[in-house]
């Protein structure tokens, strides 16, 4: 899962990116409009972290770009500016939430679980497919309710295509939701290879009705 983070106070935006990668999240970051904007344009995000007050303005004229691009990622404001006005055009211009500051690191985390539990799960806290259930809050995979042991990378990979079960996922888009921006421009994907390869051994092993399969030139595609 792959945030990003529009804040120009350069303290809080480190702050909150050091908790969610604590989370395991893939976190980006950047400090004006015209940065959210081009990576806004170039990658995509679960989720995007907004500061209503940015350097180069307002921060709901991203939400605009946001909409005339078509883009659909979650989006939660956060900012100090806490008036009616702001956050009723915020959410009219498709923010989803809106957290004023000062806030607890600990609300603004579970406010970005609760978020991309209903975009991804219907708002259950775990999800399934086949026989294998994956537990995003403690990081758990299960085969047939026996424990499952992942790698880091090899757990992100799993989470990845179990939230898009059956959907042509290309080598790229993999590499940036797990390893980040700019991943996607490698000369290669043999550190995908190996994960993957790993992956899907573990899998078979423990006898789960699911494969992560490989669309030749393409991608992967989780199938049961």
């Amino acid at each position: 899962m792959k945030i990003l983070i529009v804040e120009d106070e350069p303290s809080m935006r480190e702050l909150i990116k050091e908790s969610l990668e604590k989370e395991r999240f893939v976190v980006e970051t950047a400090g004006d409009i015209s940065t959210a904007v081009q990576k806004a344009g170039t990658y995509n995000y679960d989720c995007i972290l907004l500061d209503v007050m940015l350097p180069d303005g307002s921060g709901l004229k991203f939400l605009e770009q946001l909409k005339r691009m078509r883009k659909r990622e979650n989006v939660i404001i956060i900012s100090a500016k806490d008036s009616l006005e702001d956050k009723v055009l915020g959410l009219d211009l498709g923010a989803d939430d809106y957290l004023p500051k000062p806030f607890h690191l600990a609300e603004l985390n579970a406010r970005v679980k609760s978020l991309l539990r209903r975009r991804h799960r219907d708002g259950e806290h775990a999800v399934t497919v086949g026989n294998v259930t994956l537990f995003p809050d403690n990081f758990r995979v299960e085969v047939d309710g026996n424990p499952l042991e992942l790698s880091r990378k090899e757990y992100d990979i799993l989470h990845h295509f179990m939230n898009r079960p059956g959907r042509m996922v290309s080598k790229g888009a993999l590499a940036e939701s797990v390893w980040g921006d700019h991943i996607d421009q490698a000369d290669n994907f043999d550190f995908i290879y190996a994960q993957m390869k790993n992956l899907r051994k573990k899998l078979s092993e423990a006898g789960a009705s699911i494969e992560v399969k490989a669309v030749y030139g393409l991608g992967y595609k989780l199938v049961e």
